[in-house]
């Protein structure tokens, strides 16, 4: 199942980041989830747990290479299909 990062977002007020920061960092990390930070209904900015940013920034520095995504379109383009099973079994799953 694909989880999709919009999923994870949750609101906070501004006055409520100001007075807990710590205990919302600690709370996005224990759910895997991040804050959007408002201010009269108006958006801030994002406040992220460390290892959901370190995952982000290595997901733009893979699609930042040429390479990488030559390699992406490589793949979409062909007709060839492994099924899950044997992915599995070449993993040791």
């Amino acid at each position: 199942m694909i989880k999709q990062l919009i999923n994870d977002e949750k609101f906070t007020n501004i006055q409520k980041a100001q007075a807990g920061l710590t205990r919302l960092f600690l709370e996005a990390e224990k759910t895997g989830s991040f804050y959007r930070v408002l201010k009269n209904d108006q958006s801030l900015g994002v406040l992220l747990p460390d290892r959901l940013w370190q995952s982000l920034v290595e997901d733009l520095e893979a699609l930042s290479s040429p390479n990488f995504r030559k390699k992406i379109a490589k793949a979409r383009k062909e007709k060839k299909t492994i099924k899950a099973s044997e992915v599995k079994k070449q993993l040791g799953l």
